[in-house]
């Protein structure tokens, strides 16, 4: 009937009731559905239709390759008997893999250092961003002609990021130029605060989420044409800001709903 040697799927031969398997393996007869209890509201349907060849190869290897393999031939196992095996051996796998997941709390991004390139920041209301060298701390300030020397260089760097969740757009560490000062958000109560901190280049060249390093971390949105805004990668909806008011204030986190402050730049290159 077929050049398919079923004795190649199980560890021994077949036992000498095997003329019997063979008919039931080939039965024509329409019957109907049979549910086995497997758990409570767990039930497995089981529709009699007529077998060939293949599928009989296909259970027989695949139960031949269980990481819990029957201690009886296959065909010494009652239905029941052989579903309890089936799913014992794949339920055992798929905790073990639930379990993993639940312990990390969320999907693990990795974020690699890509290309790089240079640039001032001024906020759309022309404010440009400087720094106050003796506080380390960011300003916007309007500049008049012969002091745009003090504007901040900055470094931008791009990532990319693997994994099932990663966000989308571009994502970047923001740095001052020639230095080792970056741009960093953190939480203090309820409340996101920018910092300028020093750190290595060598530890942002790669950055997971399920660590402190994601801080550094901005996501670039468009606004407009040439119109950037930066989003907290680690606190979602915390934005780098202006005072829309004043002038010569820090440079802040705020949130996008946040009124007198601005949250849209343009990059100088």
């Amino acid at each position: 009937m077929c050049d398919f040697d079923l004795s190649q799927a199980l560890d021994g031969p077949l036992g000498p009731d095997n003329t019997e398997c063979e008919s039931r393996c080939f039965e024509m007869t329409d019957m109907k559905d049979e549910i086995i209890k497997l758990d409570v509201g767990l039930d497995l349907v089981v529709s009699h239709n007529p077998r060939t060849m293949k599928s009989v190869a296909t259970v027989l290897l695949a139960v031949n390759r269980m990481k819990k393999p029957p201690t009886r031939s296959p065909w010494e196992l009652s239905d029941n008997e052989l579903c309890a095996v089936i799913m014992d051996s794949l339920l055992d796998e798929t905790i073990v893999k639930t379990v993993a997941d639940v312990s990390t709390g969320k999907e693990r991004i990795i974020f690699q250092r890509t290309s790089s390139w240079e640039c001032t920041l001024c906020d759309s209301s022309q404010k440009a961003i400087i720094c106050k060298s003796e506080e380390l701390k960011l300003q916007a300030a309007t500049l008049k002609g012969g002091y745009g020397d003090r504007k901040v260089n900055f470094k931008l760097v791009n990532y990319v990021s693997t994994g099932p969740c990663r966000p989308n757009g571009q994502t970047v560490v923001l740095s001052i130029k020639n230095h080792n000062l970056y741009i960093a958000c953190n939480m203090e109560g309820n409340r996101a605060q920018l910092n300028l901190e020093e750190c290595s280049e060598e530890n942002l060249r790669r950055i997971s989420n399920d660590g402190n390093m994601d801080r550094f971390l901005f996501q670039v949105g468009t606004t407009g044409v040439n119109v950037t805004t930066f989003e907290s990668v680690k606190y979602r909806g915390w934005f780098i800001s202006t005072s829309s008011e004043d002038d010569n204030q820090p440079v802040e986190m705020c949130k996008v709903d946040a009124h007198q402050r601005v949250t849209a730049f343009r990059m100088n290159y």
